[in-house]
């Protein structure tokens, strides 16, 4: 990891630093880490690097254990249906609630990013296309009006990237993940809230039912995910 300078926002980029060490496994999962180690590592104080490892602790990234550190954890199978029913819960009427509150300039910001996706994916850029799909959903996000819930879903899906793994080119080309987005951006610029609540709801479901099948090592999709509730097939 590289030293962080210390400034007014060294918490912000701890959290940054250690998350991506944690996703991209530089930070294995099952090690066992001191706070005093990753505070030499980053070059600043405990305090920050505590805080931060709270806010990871309280998305299920890393385990306090007492006397010993703080301990790295795997993303389990169970732990992504548990994600993705989530994710159902509170993306699907956070969607309906946003389209109501959306202003000219928020859908302005969607269909840019929508076309910054499609660009992405001509160019076969699947990190890119993957950042610009976070930020469509995190604005349709802090359209309802909770920025907490926003944050939230953020943690839920790096929970996923913990994992390493992506239905991109896996279970669907990138195209498709594209058309999956155009689907929910078509009701939202016409104002349908079902319909958008609808077309996200299809694309989460699909997305765990594809991801959680290609994890288990299922041939085919092989799982049901509801707004409440995982279960195999």
């Amino acid at each position: 990891m590289k030293q962080v300078r210390q400034t007014s926002t060294v918490y912000a980029q701890v959290l940054d630093a250690l998350r991506a060490a944690v996703i991209t496994g530089e930070l294995q999962p099952g090690s066992l880490h001191s706070v005093a180690n990753l505070a030499g590592q980053l070059g600043v104080s405990r305090t920050p690097v505590r805080e931060a490892l709270i806010k990871l602790a309280g998305q299920g990234m890393v385990r306090f254990e007492r006397n010993r550190g703080v301990r790295i954890l795997q993303t389990s199978l169970h732990d992504l249906e548990e994600v993705f029913a989530l994710r159902l819960l509170l993306e699907v009427p956070a969607t309906r609630r946003a389209v109501g509150q959306l202003d000219a300039a928020g859908r302005r910001e969607l269909r840019r990013l929508y076309q910054a996706m499609e660009r992405a994916a001509k160019a076969d850029d699947e990190f890119r296309m993957l950042e610009h799909d976070r930020r469509f959903h995190r604005v349709v996000l802090e359209a309802s009006g909770n920025r907490r819930l926003a944050e939230f879903v953020d943690g839920l899906r790096d929970m996923v990237l913990r994992r390493g793994v992506s239905t991109a080119r896996a279970s669907r080309s990138l195209d498709d993940i594209v058309v999956e987005h155009h689907k929910i951006l078509e009701p939202i610029e016409a104002g349908d809230a079902a319909a958008a609540a609808e077309a996200m709801r299809a694309h989460l479901q699909h997305t765990a039912e594809l991801l959680i099948s290609q994890e288990a090592g299922a041939e085919s999709g092989g799982v049901d995910v509801d707004l409440g509730w995982t279960s195999h097939r």
